[in-house]
């Protein structure tokens, strides 16, 4: 007997985003599969789950979706306000947070400032507050059991690793009580035990009835999975049973940026002095929780470093020491560039000689800050564009724009763009200032493979063309330049 189609789609024509993505989309769900879709793009994986949810626009072709026809019988025969999105969890890379007062005003500093973190929800009301009204068989603690969040339970929603706020995003779906349940790249972010958990995670929630398809990478199909899609241009996917499946890894071919203007942008970058961080017993608690215990690292003028360890390890924590955002830097035995901390010196002066780029920084800039804006930012520290920018300056910032393919996105705000261009933005935005110090911290997060290759070759030649000292921070190795030749590991 043939299994039910669940959801399909029918000769699409789709638009995300005000531009034309798919010329002729097709795609049939049947009950029991479990679905892997992977491409070469990661806007087009997400205009794809944005299509299978109701949220794009289809000037041809239709979307059927019978797995809601019960429910929308039952609630129209009610009376209930109802759509086919209430049985649909969907976890996007974007996911941002309020405050007590439901306002999205959080500033990036506030999430290491123990007394200000108040203002933001603990996990448990999170939770509580975000949950639907429709019964089902996830409850906040079996899923906080299932996820790892029992002890942040009480802990502040700001006060969480990238990969904890992952997990977040997982459990508030599943307390949708979803029949279908859609996730863009789940497994970014996480690190190498929870990734390798991921597939016992699908395996409970398929047990109890969910259906799931996620965007993930060729090489990160985790257990459960039982179709895999590779989706092309123009719409096409090509299907495979998830047994009759073999990786065909594909090779890296030439950057798309041209060496030398990328040369003339790196030309008179400053060397650092001898010793650029030392840390002499770095301790870092909040309350009764330690999260550094001890520290001791030094890091000299040139040297190439990756930062390793497992999600909540404190790798946020200490990268907000090195970045000046951490207000606790004042009580330790912490130098910067042969000064100690807490010797006169202002936030902007700890701030100046370094480059930071961390997916999260986009959630914190005003929804008014264009691409050129976050970009010529980078010369003042400022999230977002305040000041009065010289000729110079904003010549300095439409090179990087060209270098970097990003001039048909310069005049739209940093939160509209893909993903892809959000990180070449922000990689721009900490070199515009020829740094000393570059901090790359999961910094090609949420960009399709193709794309993180040429991330990671366009900072190997930026290792090889300055003298630049660079911090490293990823769960996955193969996005390590081959320059970064020493590690510096969280237990």
């Amino acid at each position: 007997m043939e299994s039910k189609t669940l959801l399909e789609i029918e000769n699409a024509q789709v638009n995300y985003l005000g531009k034309a993505t798919f010329d002729q989309l097709n795609f049939n769900w049947k009950e029991g599969q479990q679905w892997a879709i992977t491409g070469d793009s990661g806007r087009e994986l997400t205009a794809f789950l944005e299509t299978l949810r109701g949220s794009t626009h289809l000037p041809k072709g239709r979307v059927l979706r019978p797995f809601a026809t019960d429910y929308i019988s039952q609630k129209t025969e009610e009376g209930s306000v109802h759509s086919f999105r209430d049985l649909i969890a969907y976890v996007s890379q974007q996911y941002r947070f309020r405050n007590k007062s439901n306002l999205q005003n959080f500033y990036f500093q506030q999430r290491f400032n123990s007394s200000e973190a108040d203002e933001a929800a603990t996990v448990r009301e999170y939770l509580e507050e975000n949950s639907t009204t429709i019964s089902g068989p996830w409850t906040l603690e079996k899923v906080a059991g299932l996820l790892r969040l029992t002890p942040l339970l009480d802990s502040s929603i700001l006060k969480l690793s990238n990969g904890e706020t992952r997990r977040l995003a997982l459990a508030l779906g599943l307390l949708r009580q979803p029949k279908i349940y859609l996730m863009d790249q789940p497994m970014t972010g996480l690190d190498q035990e929870s990734r390798a958990a991921f597939g016992d995670f699908l395996e409970a929630i398929i047990s109890e009835g969910i259906h799931v398809l996620i965007t993930t990478s060729l090489a990160e199909i985790p257990e459960g999975i039982t179709h895999i899609g590779m989706l092309k241009s123009e719409g096409k996917i090509q299907v495979w049973d998830r047994e009759n499946y073999t990786l065909n890894k594909s090779q890296f071919t030439d950057l798309p940026w041209k060496i030398e203007p990328l040369k003339e942008l790196l030309t008179g970058f400053p060397e650092a002095e001898n010793e650029v961080i030392r840390l002499d017993n770095v301790s870092i608690r909040y309350g009764e929780r330690t999260i550094l215990d001890r520290l001791n690292w030094q890091v000299n003028a040139g040297e190439r470093w990756q930062l390793k360890g497992k999600n909540g390890s404190g790798k946020s924590t200490l990268i907000s020491l090195l970045i000046g955002e951490n207000p606790q830097a004042y009580s330790q035995n912490f130098w910067l560039f042969n000064r100690k901390r807490g010797t006169g010196e202002s936030i902007w002066d700890v701030k100046r000689p370094i480059g930071f780029v961390a997916p999260e920084l986009v959630r914190f800039f005003p929804i008014n800050q264009t691409v050129r804006k976050v970009i010529l930012s980078g010369f003042f520290d400022t999230m977002g564009l305040f000041k009065k920018t010289t000729a110079e300056q904003e010549s300095k910032a439409d090179q990087w724009l060209q270098l970097f393919q990003l001039e048909t996105f310069a005049n739209q705000p940093i939160q509209r763009v893909p993903l892809e261009q959000q990180r070449w933005t922000l990689l721009a935005r900490a070199l515009i200032k020829a740094p000393k110090l570059l901090i790359l911290d999961e910094a090609s997060q949420g960009m399709d493979e193709r794309q993180r290759v040429i991330f990671r070759e366009t900072v190997q030649k930026i290792l090889e063309l300055t003298p630049i000292t660079l911090i490293y921070v990823s769960h996955y190795q193969e996005d390590i330049p081959e320059k970064v030749d020493k590690i510096f590991n969280l237990s």
